[in-house]
């Protein structure tokens, strides 16, 4: 992220040692969009892994079901 916005954003001619206004906030906006799709992808992944979860679980209590019936009871409870 630094090198992309610091690519995006400085002066290729550095005469001072710091950013010129207009460069700052370049950068500002661009580590700001940065860190909003980081945000946004946490949220994806989030969910993702929730999603993930419930399904492991799913399968497990499958199983369970499936080898209760096995040994003699009703998957079902019935």
């Amino acid at each position: 992220m630094s090198a992309s916005c610091f690519s995006k954003c400085s002066s290729k001619k550095h005469k001072e040692p710091d950013l010129a206004l207009g460069e700052m906030s370049c950068v500002d906006r661009c580590v700001g969009k940065y860190m909003e799709a980081q945000e946004r992808i946490g949220v994806v992944f989030q969910k993702f892994n929730e999603e993930q979860a419930a399904a492991q679980q799913n399968m497990q209590n499958m199983q369970a079901q499936y080898a209760a019936g096995r040994d003699g009871g009703s998957p079902f409870g019935r």
